[in-house]
């Protein structure tokens, strides 16, 4: 679970975390996680997701949302079987904890900062 999140830190699980990362959902954070592309997320970022028994991605695009998800990534999703939320990273943090709390198929990506 997500103990706090605030611009370019967070804390799972009592540790704390400075570089964007994934949780897949058997708890394991991947860190630090990179894009291709910086500030454009792309199905091609998210293999570990893809590899995983996810079902549903809640991504944080960062503080002030300034990470923005290919234009079809939410349907590439969909096709494979993933449902995608996509929220600014306090919003996404939130979101995660509601869901895995309740389910063990939940991933999540998150961009930090900007």
């Amino acid at each position: 679970m997500i103990d706090s999140y605030a611009f370019g830190k967070m804390t799972i699980n009592g540790k704390k975390f400075r570089k964007d990362l994934i949780i897949l959902p058997d708890g394991t954070v991947l860190s630090p996680w990179q894009r291709k592309s910086g500030h454009r997320l792309a199905l091609s970022d998210l293999e570990a997701v893809l590899d995983s028994q996810a079902k549903t991605l809640v991504i944080g695009t960062g503080k002030p949302g300034l990470m923005k998800p290919h234009a079809t990534l939410v349907s590439d999703l969909k096709e494979k079987g993933i449902t995608a939320m996509v929220m600014s990273s306090k919003l996404a943090a939130e979101k995660f904890n509601s869901l895995a709390g309740s389910s063990n198929d939940v991933a999540a990506c998150f961009h930090l900062t900007c």
